[in-house]
């Protein structure tokens, strides 16, 4: 059992920004639980990458209460504690300009599939997660935003939608967790080049943003990746209900 370092969740950590972000908490010297909904052999080689010793795969559906529970029980049982959470799954969505659906036809299930997956899933783990945060007197629970809606490039409605509800939970947990050292934050990456759910996004897509960005590039997923461990860290006490943005200046808050 490790509890002399600090303990980080992440939910859709088995590849793309999530396995990034667990690899990145991992060189920080944080035990790492790896939480996947469906691919166990990607999840255990963000594991392997990271060391066995130091990281933890666990499968569980973010948006089923009860696997979130187990899923939070069985990380506690093996680190100890829980430090940090990043809500990163996302269920069923790819960002590619031309399968969306224009808003005439999209329906409420397709709005609810965004919800439950983005706000019902970080609802279930944070739900599970707060009272050990509680307990300890200390947390860092970091949202994975977007900065689709600040400047909706493709209208991609239902995903949009759900992020930006998920903004407005930030800023709430963060006014009442604050009594308990506990920081709530959001992190909100650009197109990222390349996840799985960006890899359909054409080649025009990807240029136009390059060009629109002071820095001349599109974000990667290491990009977000550092930005998230810092906000996720110790270092970060006295930043909470914020909504970082890490896009190379794409949009600028």
């Amino acid at each position: 059992m490790i509890s002399m370092n600090r303990t980080v969740l992440i939910t859709g950590a088995s590849e793309g920004l999530g396995a990034k972000i667990a690899q990145a908490y991992g060189a920080q010297g944080y035990n790492v639980i790896v939480n996947y909904f469906q691919n166990e052999t990607a999840a255990n080689e963000v594991v392997a990458s990271i060391g066995n010793d130091q990281a933890l795969a666990l499968q569980a559906d973010v948006r089923d209460k009860a696997q979130v529970a187990q899923l939070v029980a069985s990380g506690k049982a093996r680190f100890d504690r829980i430090d940090t959470v990043v809500n990163n799954a996302l269920v069923g969505f790819k960002f590619d300009p031309v399968a969306q659906k224009k808003f005439e036809d999209l329906t409420w299930a397709d709005h609810q599939t965004q919800l439950d997956g983005t706000l019902k899933g970080a609802f279930n783990v944070i739900s599970s997660v707060y009272p050990i945060l509680k307990t300890q007197k200390y947390g860092r629970i970091v949202n994975i935003g977007t900065n689709l809606f600040q400047n909706p490039v493709v209208p991609y409605h239902e995903y949009t939608t759900a992020k930006a509800a998920l903004l407005g939970m930030t800023r709430n947990l963060a006014a009442e967790f604050g009594q308990y050292g506990i920081t709530v934050n959001m992190v909100s990456g650009g197109l990222l080049k390349t996840t799985r759910a960006s890899a359909v996004t054409t080649p025009e897509v990807f240029q136009m943003i390059a060009q629109s960005t002071p820095l001349q590039k599109v974000t990667t997923p290491d990009d977000v990746a550092q930005v998230v461990v810092f906000v996720g860290s110790e270092k970060a006490g006295g930043l909470t209900g914020q909504n970082i943005t890490v896009d190379g200046g794409l949009t600028m808050n």
